[in-house]
């Protein structure tokens, strides 16, 4: 298991197992439930996207609830240097599948702008570390590696992925640690709003 794995889940059991434990309960009416038809993200055949967003067998698959770093921002780094956040957080999600093998269950389909592309299909997985079943999407946020997701109104997709970013923007865990990095919910804000 690589030493971020190891780390993230350490992270989660001290400072996080209150808000796992809710991110299961059917606390919040709003929040789509898993389907019963769960799948093993396969090891071969994948190509990540985002750093919340992979396809497999032609399908795009997205965690429900979370923002990754957009490809193409930049922070800069402790030596000086610039870093795409969005590759950060890209690395970051391909180093919980390949490390744990995660199982997800769909909530919810997204149908495509055009006919030509592929729906994506809204997933909440579970990574497995010995006899535990995590949360990726809070594994990543807690980690600092991604953000919780806004609805258009700005309000939390899912409240506790937003208690989880506080948490790690708190104790400025992963990209937190940086003052220029660019928060992906800021970003998208500022493009929708286009210029002024």
């Amino acid at each position: 298991m690589s030493r971020a794995i190891r780390r993230a889940f350490e992270t989660l059991l001290i400072s996080g197992a209150m808000s796992v434990t809710a991110l299961w309960s059917p606390t919040y009416a709003e929040d789509p439930q898993p389907s019963s038809r769960t799948f093993v993200v396969p090891q071969a055949g994948l190509t990540f996207l985002t750093g919340d967003s992979w396809q497999q067998a032609g399908q795009t698959m997205r965690l429900y609830g979370v923002q990754a770093c957009i490809r193409g921002t930049a922070y800069t780094d402790r030596s000086g240097r610039k870093q795409d956040c969005g590759a950060v957080s890209l690395a970051m999600l391909a180093a919980i599948v390949r490390d744990t093998r995660p199982t997800c269950a769909p909530v919810a389909q997204v149908t495509a702008s055009t006919s030509d592309q592929p729906s994506t299909i809204l997933v909440i997985c579970s990574a497995h570390i010995g006899n535990n079943a995590l949360d990726v999407g809070a594994m990543l946020i807690t980690q600092g590696f991604a953000f919780a997701a806004l609805e258009s109104t700005g309000k939390p997709v899912h409240l506790p992925y937003s208690i989880e970013e506080g948490i790690a923007q708190q104790s400025r865990a992963g990209l937190w640690a940086y003052p220029d990095m660019p928060h992906p919910n800021q970003v998208l804000i500022s493009r929708s709003a286009g210029p002024e």
